[in-house]
């Protein structure tokens, strides 16, 4: 189990990802793309063209996670982003339990709510 405390910030890559990549690769991704440590503790969401895949990079102090999950049938419904666009988007926890549960985030809302700005 990943722990994901108010500390940890979420991000997920913009646009599609090469899944043959592990460690180094989504490593260098993260931190030539997104500007982004991957030792920092946050959390780093890929997915791949179709939507079928997605991997987590995750430092826990020790070592570096990779975690996976690959869907039988459907797929997952990613944030649009422009077709440009090669960062990250930045999420809540909520937000990605949404959609690793097969929610789609364009078509939900979050109601006026006050978050500490960083």
């Amino acid at each position: 189990m990943i722990p994901m405390g108010p500390a940890t910030r979420i991000f997920l890559a913009a646009g599609a990802t090469d899944l043959r990549q592990s460690f180094e690769g989504l490593s260098d991704r993260v931190r030539h793309q997104f500007k982004e440590d991957p030792l920092s503790g946050h959390l780093f969401v890929f997915t791949n063209r179709r939507r079928t895949r997605i991997k987590l990079l995750y430092w826990d102090g020790s070592g570096l996670w990779v975690c996976a999950k690959r869907l039988e049938q459907g797929c997952f419904s990613w944030p649009k982003t422009a077709a440009d666009e090669t960062g990250a988007l930045r999420v809540v926890a909520e937000e990605l339990t949404l959609l690793l549960g097969g929610i789609d985030l364009d078509k939900t809302r979050q109601r006026p709510w006050w978050r500490q700005s960083e």
